[in-house]
């Protein structure tokens, strides 16, 4: 039996900037990062509260800086004042 290969990351990394985004994507994996980031803050096993924070900080990053991410807003908003491009 022969299992099937599994991708590298660099493969995982350009299908996804290649492939299409949908309207409002940034911002539901924004919400998601932030309300793992809550949930797992509630934990009482240090197991539970490390990997909630490590996947959520994960997410929020993923949502600022994806192929369709917050950074490429930022950039029309008044608090912009020549930081980001």
């Amino acid at each position: 039996m022969k299992l099937p290969s599994i991708p590298s990351f660099k493969e995982i990394k350009d299908y996804d900037q290649n492939r299409p985004g949908f309207a409002g994507e940034h911002w539901l994996v924004l919400g998601a990062g932030l309300a793992l980031l809550l949930a797992s803050r509630r934990s009482p096993s240090f197991l539970v509260r490390t990997a909630g924070s490590v996947v959520g900080s994960a997410l929020v990053v993923r949502a600022a800086s994806g192929s369709e991410g917050l950074s490429k807003i930022v950039r029309y908003l008044p608090i912009n004042q020549g930081g980001l491009r």
